[in-house]
């Protein structure tokens, strides 16, 4: 597994202040002669802080897989008289529950063992064992890392991409030309095995990596290359009829708005203006009244293979291109995107062709 050095530091510094945080919190609310702390959470902190996006370290595989082996692994204490039989018997029913309640958290095993072989202490708790500690710990330990991993910038509980954005039975654009789904589905279930990864995550890593050698072969084309310069754009403070106009006019979907400071705050498109069509007034609303003002850009010096997923599953059909001070300097469409890497695959093959002949 390859980490940075940061992401090291990080997992260390957080599984530090997470059995610290949980330790404390717990022998605070727990009574003086009951156990407070068992020692499977230190194999769960090991998840959430340094593996934090593992379906293995999500909250439910944590919470659900320590209680599910909680209680399995008291009830074989309870009712099997042989210590060995009823630690393989825990461990075993355990594994089970977890995957049919789609918990697994390999922890929890330790969790199972640890109410067979815990001791007269953790014997005499009987299935208050489940509660306290295993309850108590688990729910203190994911609240830490939940605050910790997102405060330093790792999103917790882990996120998968959302659907694709016409919310149709179609798979999204990338998906249709690159590797499916039921590829992957095919691949795994020849592997045969369970990998510690998200089907989502790994059709992610899948999709950077096809990026990643266009760019290693067909060079680094950037949005400066193939972008609209001449940019028709509004002011944020311009009646809608005015941009209405310039829409018809240039032919285009969208344009960029601008604030006082001539720094892009919007863009507005057709659809905006037909969305709000029979609430506002041509001559009487502002711009900046029906404008989307969450826009997503591209930077001038960006190469054009970043442009593909946010135009192809984001479902954007147009983005402004600033340059490095902010200013709005360009804009592409998909239109200029297809055209881009049309024209570099010609560039390519060209040269393919030449190599060959010589």
């Amino acid at each position: 597994m390859l980490t940075r050095r940061r992401d090291r530091i990080l997992a260390s510094v957080g599984a530090c202040i997470g059995m610290l945080v949980t330790a404390w919190a717990c022998q605070l609310t727990t009574a003086s002669n009951t156990p407070w702390f068992i020692a499977p959470m230190g194999a769960s902190a090991v998840l959430l802080f340094a593996v934090p996006a593992s379906p293995l370290a999500q909250p439910w595989s944590l919470i659900g897989g320590n209680l599910l082996s909680a209680l399995i692994g008291v009830t074989c204490a309870q009712w099997i008289t042989s210590p060995i039989l009823a630690s393989g018997c825990a461990v075993a029913f355990s594994i089970a529950a977890m995957h049919q309640f789609r918990c697994i958290h390999p922890p929890s095993g330790a969790v199972a063992l640890t109410a067979v072989l815990g001791g007269e202490p953790i014997h005499q708790l009987g299935y208050a064992f489940v509660l306290h500690p295993v309850l108590q710990n688990s729910l203190f330990l994911v609240v830490v890392a939940i605050f910790y991993n997102n405060i330093v910038r790792r999103p917790y509980p882990h996120k998968v991409h959302p659907p694709a954005t016409h919310k149709t039975t179609d798979p999204p654009p990338i998906e249709r030309s690159g590797i499916t789904r039921e590829d992957l589905h095919a691949a795994l279930e020849k592997q045969g095995e369970l990998y510690d990864i998200n089907e989502e995550d790994l059709q992610e890593i899948l999709l950077q990596a096809q990026l990643q050698a266009h760019r290693r072969r067909f060079g680094e084309l950037t949005c400066r290359d193939f972008m609209a310069k001449d940019v028709v754009f509004v002011n944020a403070n311009d009646p809608t009829q005015i941009a209405y106009d310039k829409l018809r006019e240039h032919k285009v979907s969208a344009l960029p708005v601008l604030g006082n400071e001539k720094q892009l705050v919007g863009i507005v498109t057709l659809h905006d203006l037909f969305a709000a069509y029979d609430r506002i007034s041509l001559t009487a609303t502002k711009v900046w009244q029906i404008m989307t003002g969450h826009v997503v850009i591209a930077k001038a010096s960006d190469p054009i293979t970043s442009l593909v997923e946010p135009f192809s599953n984001g479902g954007l059909h147009h983005m402004p291109v600033l340059d490095e001070t902010g200013g709005v300097v360009g804009m592409v469409t998909q239109s200029d995107l297809v055209a881009a890497m049309f024209q570099e695959q010609l560039e390519l093959t060209s040269n393919n062709v030449g190599m060959r002949s010589n």
